[in-house]
């Protein structure tokens, strides 16, 4: 760990405590003047496992029926960040009824008991400002039969964030933490008694990090989608309550809405989740569609890379594709070697997958999922294509962030006689092996066929210098290469055609085969599918060519294509499971 990031974030964490204190005993008053309609929706399922006791969050199951929440022992410290963020009072308000209201309020004011005197954990900008949030949204779920001293201290509890949140905010780091801190103070400012003075600072702010943060083309830093979604969110939330008072947002904060809506639906697959990339997941079921409503910005997706990310799309299927260098520095710190990597999805069906953020599974699982071989691209001899640095403290956690990641990832999509064409290469092996990494991928017109090229090739003499070290030292072996394509876990693959080819059953029906060109080992081995929501990892598949680079020059080609007998248009009624908590 850095001696700079340590000290850094010793004073974060020491000015977050002795704000939260000061903020605690501060002289405030205590009423609703307004409140915005609640945009925060959970999940209905989830607060009936919560009422029932099976609190499951940052992938742990603590089963603890009538537990007071902030008795328990947290598994890990995400599980303490996750229930300190107060996403469960959406899900218990999903459910709405006197039971799912009781365990809100114990919770609520048990929160209060524990922390509202500003000690202990969740004193943090981001924290504060995803609580204000909420109790502002669910208040009257929240105070429905509440009366008295009990709800003085529910006022006394918002107002106290908001005075830390006015005096924090900007210890909050840069990006989606920093969006969060300004819309709960924006919040609290517009509903909260005595706090008005605070909305003008919050929405001069929250301008400025529109403008900074978010790019010409509607991309952020990390280049996360789901992520970039959240901030969507939040943007449209802080809009609508603004002008909900009859005041009018920043020309900035508008013009970033504008910008990053197009982009959002690029990022999204035909069955309407996002890309996952950069550690993001498909994002929760409804809140793109919600939010694009919400925001009115009909723009269409931009031509070209939308935050560096390719699509084509044909008929029913999409394919996105990971098309640009990976974050840099502070961006990195959850970033993932995924560069050429791609998904497809037919229809309501994800076929090919990344494995995805493996974060609420542990810190192995995490480092697992940012490595190359947890995409579906080429690796070359056991490297990634970016390598995870030193850790270093960043908010509070350790993270790595990349380095000898590619510098260079040209990119050109093309109209063909037969689809749409992507090229691309990086050269993110260049300075290990002397190799640049070259894909080319076309989507047929009718969505029916994918066909795609890796090569492995030597650009100059300098190149062919620095392979030709590397082949000494292997003794003239040559380098070991797989390309891997992830499966969803729902895809039933199969060896084929006597081992020459692999079919994929999908469970709309649809059948594609996948068949290589040449003398590529091919195998069908098997892979993991991480998400959020989930007790474990899923068990998944992936089919795996494999090969040796002898050469300056190595050339693999394989095609992607439905079955001739499956149906141009199949009518696909089966509903997907949904993993039991218990």
């Amino acid at each position: 760990m850095s001696e700079n990031g340590g000290w850094s974030a010793a004073l974060t964490r020491f000015l977050n405590r002795l704000h939260a204190r000061l903020a605690a005993r501060a002289r405030t008053t205590g009423a609703l003047v307004s409140q915005p309609e609640p945009r925060s929706t959970g999940s209905y399922a989830r607060g009936l496992q919560l009422c029932a006791g099976n609190l499951m969050f940052a992938g742990h199951l603590v089963e603890a029926p009538d537990a007071m929440i902030w008795d328990l022992d947290p598994p890990d410290s995400a599980w303490a960040e996750e229930i300190q963020g107060f996403r469960w009072l959406d899900d218990l308000a999903a459910v709405g009824d006197a039971r799912a209201r009781q365990v809100a309020q114990r919770w609520l004011w048990g929160w209060i008991d524990r922390y509202g005197t500003g000690k202990g954990d969740g004193w943090t900008p981001e924290a504060a400002g995803r609580r204000l949030i909420r109790c502002i949204h669910h208040a009257v779920f929240l105070l429905r039969g509440v009366e008295g001293e009990a709800s003085a201290r529910f006022y006394r509890a918002l107002a106290a964030q908001a005075v830390f949140l006015s005096r924090r905010w900007q210890g909050a780091a840069p990006g989606l933490p920093r969006f969060e801190a300004l819309t709960g103070l924006l919040y609290a400012g517009l509903s909260l008694e005595g706090m008005g003075p605070q909305v003008e600072p919050a929405r001069r702010a929250l301008a400025r990090d529109c403008a900074a943060q978010v790019d010409a083309e509607g991309g952020i830093p990390t280049r996360n989608p789901e992520e970039l979604l959240e901030v969507f969110t939040l943007l449209t939330w802080a809009r609508a309550a603004l002008e909900a008072e009859d005041k009018a947002p920043d020309e900035a904060h508008v013009a970033a809405i504008g910008r990053i809506a197009p982009t959002l639906r690029a990022l999204r697959h035909a069955d309407g989740g996002l890309a996952r990339f950069q550690g993001g997941g498909r994002g929760l079921d409804g809140r793109l569609d919600l939010a694009l409503a919400a925001s009115g910005a009909k723009r269409r997706p931009p031509g070209g890379l939308a935050m560096g990310y390719a699509r084509l799309a044909a008929a029913r299927t999409s394919v996105i594709v990971d098309a640009a260098a990976p974050p840099k520095g502070r961006a990195s710190g959850d970033a993932h070697a995924s560069t050429l990597a791609f998904e497809l999805t037919s229809g309501r069906r994800p076929v090919i997958v990344s494995c995805g953020s493996g974060a609420v599974f542990g810190e192995d699982w995490r480092r697992a999922g940012r490595a190359t071989p947890s995409h579906s691209t080429l690796c070359l001899d056991g490297y990634s294509s970016a390598r995870l640095a030193t850790p270093v403290r960043i908010g509070g956690m350790e993270r790595e962030y990349l380095e000898d990641a590619p510098a260079l990832v040209p990119v050109q999509i093309t109209q063909t006689e037969g689809g749409t064409r992507l090229e691309g290469g990086h050269d993110g092996y260049r300075r290990t092996h002397g190799l640049t990494h070259a894909r080319v991928l076309e989507l047929a017109y009718d969505g029916r066929s994918l066909s795609g090229e890796d090569m492995l090739v030597t650009l100059d003499d300098a190149d062919k210098a620095s392979f030709d070290r590397r082949m000494d030292a292997a003794r003239l072996a040559g380098f070991p290469w797989q390309i891997r394509f992830h499966l969803h876990p729902d895809v039933d693959a199969r060896l084929d055609m006597g081992g020459s080819a692999v079919s994929l059953v999908l469970r709309s029906g649809e059948v594609w085969v996948f068949r290589p060109d040449g003398t590529p080992q091919l195998t069908v081995e098997p892979s993991v599918y991480l998400e959020k929501g989930r007790l474990r990892p899923r068990a998944a598949k992936q089919v795996v060519l494999s090969g040796r680079a002898m050469e300056y020059a190595t050339r693999i080609r394989w095609s992607l294509a439905k079955a001739q007998d499956t149906a141009i248009a199949v009518r696909d009624l089966v509903t997907d499971e949904t993993e039991p908590t218990h």
